[in-house]
């Protein structure tokens, strides 16, 4: 199978460009295998090419040099191929997909990226429609709602403009997005049966437990398990979310007594959102997007995952699992 890297220039700053393009240069060199590089050139580019590559040369073995973002237009653009490969290259801000993934993986070893076994993840799909036009697409690892999707906004914003890293800029919004704190008003069903109706801070809709930058905030999602993890946070005060805060980061927070009270999360298959204000606006895999009416499903072993140093590795929350 044909390896094709997938360079995303922008990807953190272009910071790690010139060492991954030599590092892709010398494996060239040094391996005498089918290698191609393309480099995206706009939003949505990744998508269109790896969709087009498919369709007239068949699947290859695609590996992400770049950012969940990247990362989730290659999956939306292999979903037409199964037999398609997707590995990557984490030299995004965030880079959360590949934090799910424990132990000793390297994930910059590229001679491993050409020769390491794949997994059978799972995947969200996602249903909307905006202004009339109804939309489809995947997800790897999160939707974020409320309060979680303006401080990916924000934060998206201050590492395009700053110096700050991926953690310490969802850091810095979160708190400012604190200081004008505003309740979203939605109805939510899960697995056909009405959870919440009214006010709340956020929803997150996972596949994996991680988000903007390594906050576990999903701790019982698990990307090859076959189910959403959905959480839903009532619209506590200020001050209750600082006390809340540290301990929601590391992903140890259902273990205070009585969270119940404040944070649903449980496992399912279907998801369904209605704001009662009109759209929204919701963050999949850390890009922002309009939404309405959404629906959301689990897609159990939807796409193959290049895990380098496959003896080695491990899954959080889940021990079975598949290879190709």
């Amino acid at each position: 199978m044909k390896t094709v890297f997938i360079v995303n220039p922008k990807s953190g700053s272009g910071k790690k460009l010139k060492l991954i393009v030599d590092e892709i240069d010398k494996l060239r060199r040094k391996i005498k295998e089918d290698i191609e590089v393309y480099f995206t050139r706009f939003s949505s580019d990744a998508k269109n090419y790896v969709s087009n590559y498919c369709r007239e040369k068949g699947p290859a073995r695609f590996i992400v040099c770049g950012g969940d973002g990247t990362f989730n237009e290659v999956l939306n653009g292999v979903m037409c191929e199964k037999d398609a490969q997707i590995g990557v290259v984490p030299i995004g801000t965030g880079n959360d997909f590949c934090r799910n993934f424990l132990s000793d993986i390297n994930f910059f070893d590229l001679e491993k990226q050409l020769s390491a076994k794949a997994v059978k993840c799972d995947a969200i799909k996602y249903t909307t429609t905006v202004n009339g036009k109804e939309k489809i697409g995947y997800c790897a690892n999160m939707f974020n709602v409320g309060f979680d999707c303006a401080v990916a906004d924000m934060t998206n914003t201050l590492k395009e403009k700053t110096i700050l890293s991926g953690t310490f800029s969802y850091l810095f919004s979160i708190f400012a997005n604190l200081i004008n704190k505003k309740a979203s008003h939605m109805d939510i069903d899960i697995d056909g049966k009405k959870k919440h109706s009214g006010e709340l801070l956020l929803t997150s809709i996972a596949n994996g437990s991680f988000c903007g930058g390594g906050l576990k905030t999903n701790p019982l999602a698990c990307v090859t398990d076959g189910f959403i993890n959905i959480n839903i946070v009532k619209n506590i005060s200020r001050i209750k979310f600082l006390t809340l805060l540290p301990k929601y980061i590391k992903g140890t927070y259902l273990k205070i007594p009585n969270i119940e009270k404040i944070v649903t999360s449980e496992k399912c298959r279907k998801v369904k959102i209605n704001s009662l204000k009109g759209n929204i606006r919701i963050s999949i895999d850390g890009e922002i997007s309009d939404a309405g009416v959404t629906e959301f499903e689990i897609v159990p072993k939807a796409f193959n995952f290049v895990v380098p140093g496959y003896d080695a590795f491990e899954i959080e929350n889940e021990k079975e699992l598949t290879t190709v």
